[in-house]
């Protein structure tokens, strides 16, 4: 067995097509909906996350309001930016990027944005919404996973699903869209017992851990559908050797960039056992910046009063 690849960048770029076309039927009506990024601090991978971000905003026809802050910036001063923004007419979501520095607790900066305007669902209320199956903003990541395996037409109901990681951000999240999909699910985590015994029994298997390469062969069963969440930067030439033995490509972008980005998956050893999977890079983390811009899109219409987006 092979698997299919789940393209996740061909997808992304349908996904924003569609929103384009709604954004400019809004424009029509003299309505820019717009997206408010705020950015503490020099983590580069969050960068790049929100370089992308403004870029594709813009290129859909919003506006992009990038607020880059100082890793120096208080817990205050934040809060202050985050009400203004919440404030502002112009502005239908906001996102702030995570992780924060030191000192600045992220749950106080999340608990005041307008749960109307949270596109990215990390809000107690939108939190709640997706636990009690009513209709809200959710976690970009994990709502972008449940709509590429409806797109490839994979079926849920009745699966078994094991999300690897608990976080707040995905694990926990994918966890209850999975369940609304009829999915048994089970989660681990770091103390999980004999972790390859408990993947091993998943139908459908993601991967949210954030340590390169982790998941092996002995990980997966025969005929799994492998979802890799992993965004990892790896720099080792050695490790990079061992995940892509003989892989020209990613030797040269190595040499070049000093890093090659891989999943939390070891692809070249996972992939003849699965019946589907995601790759890293173009797989889960095109369509997370899509998702986010879908929010956004649908809260501009809700705050017009036309409900959710077409």
């Amino acid at each position: 067995m092979s698997a299919t690849i789940i393209d996740g960048k061909a997808y992304a770029a349908g996904l924003r097509s569609r929103i384009a076309g709604a954004v400019r039927a809004l424009a029509g009506q003299g309505v820019t909906p717009g997206l408010a990024v705020v950015i503490v601090g020099e983590d580069p991978a969050s960068q790049l996350y929100v370089k992308n971000k403004a870029r594709q905003t813009v290129e859909i026809g919003m506006r992009s309001f990038e607020h880059t802050l100082p890793a120096s910036t208080g817990e205050a001063e934040l809060l202050d930016l985050v009400a203004r923004l919440n404030a502002d007419p112009a502005v239908d979501g906001i996102l702030v990027q995570l992780p924060l520095p030191k000192g600045i607790r992220a749950e106080r900066i999340l608990d005041l944005v307008e749960p109307a305007k949270d596109v990215d669902g990390f809000h107690p209320v939108s939190v709640g919404r997706l636990w009690l199956d009513e209709p809200g903003f959710l976690s970009a990541t994990p709502a972008g996973i449940i709509e590429l395996l409806r797109r490839y037409e994979i079926g849920l109901a009745g699966m078994h699903a094991v999300v690897l990681g608990r976080s707040a951000i995905v694990g926990k999240p994918m966890a209850g869209l999975l369940l609304r999909e009829n999915c048994t699910v089970t989660v681990c985590h770091s103390r999980t017992a004999d972790l390859p015994a408990v993947t091993r029994e998943a139908d459908i298997l993601v991967a949210a851990i954030g340590r390169p390469g982790m998941i092996g062969p002995e990980h997966v069963r025969e005929g799994a559908v492998v979802v890799d969440v992993g965004m990892n930067r790896l720099a080792d030439a050695a490790e990079v050797e061992r995940l892509y033995p003989g892989d020209e490509d990613r030797r040269r972008h190595l040499a070049s960039k000093g890093y090659i980005l891989v999943g939390d998956v070891d692809f070249t050893r996972v992939a003849p056992k699965a019946s589907w999977i995601t790759p890293v890079p173009g797989g889960v983390g095109p369509l997370t910046v899509a998702m986010v811009i879908a929010g956004t899109l649908k809260a501009s219409r809700r705050r017009q009063g036309l409900g959710g987006a077409p």
